[in-house]
């Protein structure tokens, strides 16, 4: 039986980078031609995991719209459009509707519930979904409420030492959690499923499993040698430039099964 192809969405780097919303990041510059560099590259590695990229260049008059995991989550029955928390990325998710509107049909969440989509793990029909700065109560009642129409379960996670719940938490593809159990409240996730990041790389829980790959940043040595010692093919990508705003591999697409709205 043939695996479905897989989707991913990406969105070219607004020139506005630099000026991308920090809270937990050092102020540090950001240089723009090397992030366009490692944007390609990045996409680059989605193909080598057997993805079809679909590359857009809108709302590039918003210093974070690369990060277009933000706004949405691609469910396979649905795309739930988010309610970012950052007062400067409202309008980001209404261009990307557009796009996901070929693939799924649409719901959304509205203000004034907050929702990010780096708040988000997704392991199986379980969703985990992270209290932050970005995301509210509110958010995650909308988020169980739309996503519970199509069977999922959703399950809220305390974080406060990271802007996003996957800036600590990965769900890999054997059912386990890579996490960094410092930044969030790693006890609402089964005990006996963790795998914790090496102190030394305390940013490495953002990783990108795409079927038995994962999209491991070239910053984490440890974290990746971590993961091929468990067996998995990791495929490291450089994305120095991101990290300066926050960003990390998740965050810089949305991927999803393919297949047309019903």
């Amino acid at each position: 039986m043939q695996s479905p192809r897989l989707v991913a969405v990406t969105n070219v780097p607004s020139p506005l980078l630099y000026l991308g919303v920090r809270t937990f990041a050092d102020e540090a510059a950001v240089d723009y031609a090397i992030a366009l560099e490692q944007h390609e590259q990045y996409c680059d590695a989605l193909r080598r995991c057997g993805c079809r990229v679909v590359p857009l260049a809108v709302n590039r008059e918003y210093p974070d719209s690369v990060f277009v995991e933000d706004t949405a989550l691609v469910l396979d029955e649905a795309a739930i459009m988010m309610s970012p928390g950052a007062a400067s990325r409202r309008d980001e998710p209404r261009a990307i509707e557009r796009t996901l509107r070929e693939y799924r049909r649409v719901v959304r969440v509205d203000p004034p519930a907050t929702i990010d989509g780096g708040d988000i793990v997704r392991s199986g029909r379980q969703l985990y979904a992270g209290e932050s700065q970005r995301t509210n109560e509110a958010g995650i009642s909308a988020l169980t409420e739309l996503s519970g129409q199509f069977g999922y379960a959703v399950t809220s996670i305390p974080v406060f030492g990271c802007l996003h719940l996957k800036s600590a938490c990965s769900a890999l593809p054997d059912g386990r959690f890579l996490v960094n159990g410092d930044w969030i409240d790693v006890s609402p996730l089964p005990r006996d499923r963790l795998l914790h990041v090496p102190q030394s790389e305390p940013w490495a829980g953002d990783v990108l499993v795409i079927g038995e790959r994962i999209i491991v940043s070239d910053a984490f040595p440890d974290t990746i040698a971590l993961l091929e010692g468990e067996g998995w093919e990791v495929v490291p990508v450089g994305v120095a430039e991101y990290a300066k705003v926050e960003g990390g591999v998740t965050c810089l697409s949305l991927v999803f099964e393919e297949h047309s709205r019903d």
